[in-house]
Formats: C-alpha cells, structure tokens, sequence
C-alpha cells in the first residue's frame, strides 16, 4: 500500500502547475504521500502554459515523499471516483483533500486579458459554465466520492482553495469568477456543518496574488510587490493541516496571510 509506512496522503485536484503544483510540493517536502490530478500529462498539455501530473509527482518524490500521478479529467465523475477509489485501494485513508482544480481560465490563459476584465454583457456565456462545471461542481464532486474516507480517517481536512472578492473591489473582478468563488466559500462551510460530528474539518483558503505561470504572462498589468509564490501557499496548507487547534477554523474562510502570522511562515518566497 503507498501509504502503509505511516505517511499521510493527500490528493491535490488541479496540480500540474500553479497553486496546486506549489501545495503539493510542500506537502513533499513535509513527507505526505500526493496524489497529483490534472489532465495535462506527458500525453499531452490543456493549452500553451507548462506542467504535467507526471513532472509534479516527480517534484514531490524529490522532494521527500511520494508523489503519484494520475490523469484525471474532473469534468468526468466516473474519471474522479476512479481516483478516490484507487486512493481507498492503495492507502486505506485520506488526510487531505486539496479541492484547487479549477476550469474557466482557458480563454484569459491564451490572452484574452480584456475580455476577463470586460463588465459581463460582453463576456462569453461560458466563462460562466467553465467556472461552475470544472471549478464549483468539480469540488463538490470530488468532496462527495471523498467524504466516506475522510470521515474514516481521524483528524481529516479539506482544503477548497477560493479567493476574496470584497464588494469594495467587485469591479475589477470577472462577475461569474466572483460567484464561483462565492459558492465555494458556501460549500467549505456547508461540508464543515456536515462533517463536524464525524471529526473531519472543512474550510476555504484565500490565496493573494499569487505567482503562477498563467499569472505572470500578464506580470506587466499587475502589482507584484506583496504576491505570493506557489509553494508559499502551500506551506501554509502543510502548517494548517498540522495545527492541533485545526477543528477551531473548520466552517471559516481563511486567507494565506492570516495563515502566515498565524504559524510564522514565509509565503512570499
């Protein structure tokens, strides 16, 4: 069994590159077992951008655990159950789900910068349904199919990765972006309602700006000064799921900074 040593694991959804890249490497560096899915792979890569499942788990085995790759369409549920249950097959356990994949950014990705930041009207319809079917439905899909094994194993997180959009500064923000991220906020806290009896904690992480690759293609239009790098955000991710007091912030939206002063860590480089 890949988790019989003892180790923790974690399935990191969306994890060829950006933030799910940089969470699962810190998780290898901290010694978890991961499970990498995204579609791109040696196969093949969704779009221009860099990052593949196989280079990731790569990075995590070199980093000290024990990364395993796994193409996995999360618009597909029959594709994710298969997951959740080889995850049940080889380890008998989850400690973490990481719920970061994320479907909606294809079109900005290949430099569509002026239609992400155009009022809705002239935005196409399916920046919404990408948004919602591969963001906010691949989340509640994933969580549902992982819930039995979380709740089987003692002291189990879940992590959906969301982002603040303050009604002061809706403006600059993409409408159906907002109300994605809006729902997964809702879906942390009503998984945290839910799970609480059964000991298994549930809440939202707010990144910052955060270095990606697809963010740096636009590094010209942004402010860069207190962004945050990939792993950055998942050492926060390593030191939450370490916190002995972790039951106290399920049912919460929690930001990367407040993370970072709360455990003393660097998030930055």
């Amino acid at each position: 069994m890949v988790g019989s040593g003892g180790e923790r694991v974690a399935w990191v959804t969306g994890a060829s590159r950006g933030v799910g890249r940089g969470i699962a490497l810190a998780l290898g560096r901290a010694g978890w077992v991961v499970y990498v899915t995204a579609r791109s792979s040696a196969a093949g890569r969704t779009g221009h951008l860099p990052g593949t499942v196989e280079q990731t788990a790569r990075e995590v085995s070199a980093a000290g655990g024990r990364g395993v790759a796994v193409v996995c369409d999360h618009g597909d549920d029959t594709a994710v159950a298969a997951v959740a249950e080889r995850i049940d097959a080889e380890c008998g356990r989850l400690d973490l789900l990481v719920n970061n994949v994320w479907g909606g950014y294809e079109r900005l990705n290949a430099g569509a910068w002026a239609e992400w930041n155009a009022p809705l009207w002239e935005q196409p319809v399916e920046l919404f349904d990408a948004m919602f079917a591969a963001g906010v439905r691949a989340h509640y899909v994933a969580l549902r199919l992982c819930a039995p094994l979380l709740i089987a194993t003692s002291g189990s997180l879940v992590v959906t990765v969301s982002f603040a959009v303050p009604e002061a500064e809706q403006a600059p923000y993409c409408a159906a972006y907002a109300m994605a991220k809006s729902a997964d906020d809702r879906l942390a806290l009503a998984a945290a309602v839910q799970l609480r009896a059964h000991g298994v904690a549930s809440l939202a992480l707010h990144p910052g700006l955060v270095r990606t690759e697809g963010v740096m293609q636009f590094a010209e239009h942004l402010d860069l000064v207190d962004s945050q790098s990939m792993e950055g955000v998942g050492r926060a991710v390593v030191a939450l799921a370490d916190d002995p007091d972790l039951m106290t912030l399920s049912g919460s939206v929690v930001s990367v900074e407040r993370l970072a002063d709360r455990y003393g860590i660097d998030v930055m480089s």
